[in-house]
């Protein structure tokens, strides 16, 4: 506790770095996964097709996928934000397009009834009813970059691993506490939000 109280600025500055790359991926992950869930959403072959690209870059472990981003944009910020972006799109965009694929059909079909065009329908009916699902897609991939973004360090990214990782070279065990324990209290504070959030959603349209 010594350390933190002497050391405020530093954490105050990792923690603004750390939340700075989350956001910035999160909200291009976002933006790319509406575009993508909506055109997968009716089409099978397109909603499989993007499952399968989206979930091999899911799987290459952080190291690797920030290593070979080493050769196109060098170490920095926008390595990191570009691999957690790749990160966040199977999970986000398949809630999209499941979001949207569970409207019920009659109240679409209610909608077109009424004159809406088809733009109309999802802006007005779809998009609204799969907000639920949606933002439990972004609360699982909220928590899934907070958490991994600590890895950056490695990258020169900064955020809270620069933390953890000078207190492991350093064998100072209060940075490392420190880094860790910032990470996990926003993670936890992410997901209690978007849980509220997603609650609140759900009590909306089932009411």
């Amino acid at each position: 506790m010594s350390w933190l109280a002497r050391n405020w600025d530093l954490v105050g500055i990792a923690l603004y770095e750390h939340v700075v790359i989350a956001l910035t991926a999160l909200a291009i992950a976002t933006a790319i996964s509406l575009a993508l869930g909506v055109w997968a959403a009716r089409r099978p072959r397109v909603f499989a097709a993007t499952l399968a690209v989206t979930g091999a870059l899911y799987t290459i472990p952080t190291l690797a996928f920030l290593a070979l981003l080493i050769p196109l944009v060098g170490l920095g910020r926008t390595n990191v934000i570009i691999a957690m972006i790749a990160f966040s799109l199977v999970i986000m965009t398949r809630n999209v397009a499941t979001g949207i694929r569970d409207v019920p059909a009659d109240i679409v079909e209610a909608a077109k009834g009424m004159g809406m065009s088809a733009r109309q329908v999802l802006v007005r009916i779809e998009l609204p009813l799969a907000l639920p699902v949606i933002v439990a897609g972004l609360r699982i991939a909220t928590v899934t970059v907070i958490s991994v973004t600590t890895v950056g360090a490695y990258v020169n990214a900064g955020g809270l691993g620069t933390l953890i990782f000078n207190g492991i070279a350093t064998d100072h065990a209060p940075k490392i506490w420190t880094g860790a324990l910032t990470a996990c209290a926003l993670a936890v504070v992410a997901d209690l939000a978007l849980t509220r959030l997603e609650h609140t959603l759900q009590r909306r349209r089932t009411g």
